[in-house]
């Protein structure tokens, strides 16, 4: 039996390919312009990693989330991507309770239950602000060469600036306007960093934070935001090894589900 999940977001695609209850392979691509062709090409990656010499259409069942979800002509069902990353992150670490997840385009903060099932959920879709895309634009203001390596530098900061701008935009030029008056670079890091961080900890909160609390989505490889969040959550953060597949892995772990539920 092999089956997949595909995860088609704003910046990226995702797919897992499961057999037997095993991750076989996986791959992240960017989306580009056509969905479609992001979907095929990422699940051929994946399959070609797997190890399998065949076609998406000859997978025994596949699970489309994310945004274009409903585009995925060979996805036999599809599901949103709330509840496919209380799967996933609930496959690799069981005692997980709580969850940020973080993408290019939205956040999301999950509540789950000890079987994994979605209990309570806030998302933020609306607004860049508390998304990757606030990372890449703020990359760009200060020079930085990516997302990634925005993290250790801000972990350099002494003093890290106050950004009060709730917008991208606004927020952009109180950062032009700080670097202006001379502030240092690390610190404008790590002053973005924590802006974002309260951004998603005001989404959250209304919710239960509790242990084990595990961080998902490309953003969390950022270190930075790890160690804000942490700060504004008052605890720790568990990180999977693979943070940016968890929702493709949870939407492998239902066509599994689906699959032995029709045989």
């Amino acid at each position: 039996m092999f089956v997949a999940g595909i995860d088609v977001g704003a910046a990226t695609a995702k797919a897992v390919i499961l057999g037997d209850g095993k991750i076989l392979g996986s791959a992240v691509r960017p989306t580009g312009y056509d969905v479609k062709v992001a979907a095929n090409k990422v699940i051929q990656e994946a399959l070609e990693k797997a190890g399998l010499s065949i076609s998406a259409d000859n997978l025994d069942y596949v699970v489309s989330t994310g945004y274009a979800r409903a585009s995925i002509g060979f996805a036999d069902k599809t599901t949103t991507e709330i509840i496919c990353h209380a799967k996933g992150a609930h496959f690799v670490i069981p005692s997980t309770r709580f969850i940020i997840d973080m993408g290019g385009q939205d956040s999301k903060a999950i509540e789950v239950d000890q079987e994994g099932n979605v209990t309570n959920f806030a998302m933020n879709d609306k607004c860049a602000a508390g998304t990757g895309r606030f990372l890449e634009v703020m990359a760009n203001v200060l020079e930085v060469e990516s997302v990634a390596e925005m993290g250790p530098l801000a972990l350099e900061s002494k003093r890290p600036c106050t950004i009060s701008s709730t917008c991208t935009v606004f927020a952009e030029t109180e950062v032009v306007v700080l670097r202006a008056e001379g502030k240092d670079r690390n610190d404008l890091i790590a002053g973005v960093h924590k802006a974002i961080s309260a951004r998603v900890a005001a989404m959250a909160s209304s919710m239960t934070v509790r242990p084990d609390a595990v961080f998902t989505g490309g953003v969390a490889k950022n270190v930075g935001v790890k160690k804000f969040l942490e700060e504004q959550f008052s605890i720790g953060l568990l990180v999977p090894d693979e943070p940016q597949i968890i929702g493709a892995l949870g939407a492998a772990l239902i066509a599994q589900t689906e699959y032995i539920k029709q045989h």
